[in-house]
């Protein structure tokens, strides 16, 4: 290896060190304090759904009229190019577009946070510096899964070190293991949480005794844990997680700040009433109709949904009629 190389290679944490630094403190963001979180992730985030036109083009313009709707939320921030947001399905460029789109839009007291998460590690680390570039704070980096059977403990640490040694931004680990088959190992999870710059992760598997134990065992790090369905956000609440990532929320995005609140007022008996009422509209927008369902649940809500991108197919009269009684049966139409 060339002195050059190796000298880059053993400084890159330190730069990327500095760099996060210097991007937090031009963005306002706490350092730690105490027991106080560098990044504080409390309260919901919409994973956005990217708005295509009738040509399955990213259409900026309603991407903008969704924002402007959704700043009258008291979101904590907004999450963009997550699995809602069609992420394998946009260019490298789209992706870097869409986060200065949305940027541009988010006042500065919401958290952007944007995935970064490629199949390899390099293309991770440069994926990140672009979202860091174009104005996230902080990168939610799903999993890789491509050979899923080789994604060992020691294989998973290494790729995340990696990344989270190399970001000018705060990183998220993202496990999403309906989309990728694979669930972050707890003891990944636990050496991961050690790091300094990866401060939570988004658990999307809904294993309320595994959310527990990550909250338990990372006690006495910088890290938080965000639930990744409205489905179990009250249980998350109840167990110590900081926020929920929540799909819903593009669509009843009051309702789940409302949640959020009781829970943190301990208002318990209210929480549970409005939690009941959203676990089958989730249900219905994630697991039964995914994409195409929660984007015509938008357009019932005043936001714009239109079409997925291909192969995305849209839902056929009968299914549009069955989400809807969904949403009825809830109260919610």
């Amino acid at each position: 290896m060339a002195f050059s190389t190796l000298l880059a290679s053993s400084l890159r944490p330190t730069l990327a060190a500095l760099h996060w630094a210097a991007c937090r403190q031009c963005r306002g963001l706490s350092t730690p304090q105490g027991s106080e979180p560098s990044l504080n992730l409390g309260g919901i985030f919409p994973p956005l759904a990217t708005p295509f036109s009738p040509t399955q083009e990213v259409d900026y313009a309603q991407l903008e009229g969704n924002l402007h709707r959704y700043a009258s939320i008291s979101f904590r921030g907004l999450v963009v190019l997550g699995s809602n947001g069609e992420y394998p399905y946009l260019a490298s460029r789209e992706r870097v577009e869409v986060v200065s789109c949305v940027r541009r839009a988010l006042p500065r007291d919401r958290l952007l946070l944007a995935g970064s998460g490629c199949e390899s590690t390099q293309a991770t680390i440069e994926m990140t510096a672009s979202m860091a570039e174009a104005g996230a704070d902080a990168a939610l980096v799903v999993t890789p899964c491509y050979y899923r059977g080789a994604m060992t403990t020691a294989a998973l640490v290494h790729h995340y070190t990696e990344v989270g040694d190399a970001s000018p931004i705060p990183v998220v680990l993202y496990s999403v293991p309906a989309n990728t088959g694979l669930d972050l190992p707890m003891e990944a999870v636990i050496t991961l949480a050690q790091h300094p710059n990866i401060i939570g992760i988004k658990d999307s598997g809904g294993d309320i005794t595994r959310m527990a134990l990550m909250v338990h065992k990372t006690r006495q790090e910088d890290f938080q844990v965000l639930a990744g369905s409205a489905s179990f956000l009250l249980a998350s609440y109840a167990v110590g997680a900081s926020g929920g990532v929540c799909a819903l929320a593009n669509v009843l995005g009051d309702p789940l700040c409302q949640l959020d609140h009781l829970c943190r007022k301990g208002q318990w008996q209210e929480a549970r009433d409005l939690q009941y009422r959203l676990i089958e509209p989730n249900m219905a927008v994630t697991r039964r109709f995914g994409i195409p369902g929660l984007k015509k649940a938008m357009e019932w809500f005043g936001y714009y949904g239109g079409p997925c991108r291909a192969p995305l197919a849209p839902l056929s009269p009968a299914q549009v009629e069955e989400l809807r009684s969904t949403f009825s049966a809830n109260g919610w139409l």
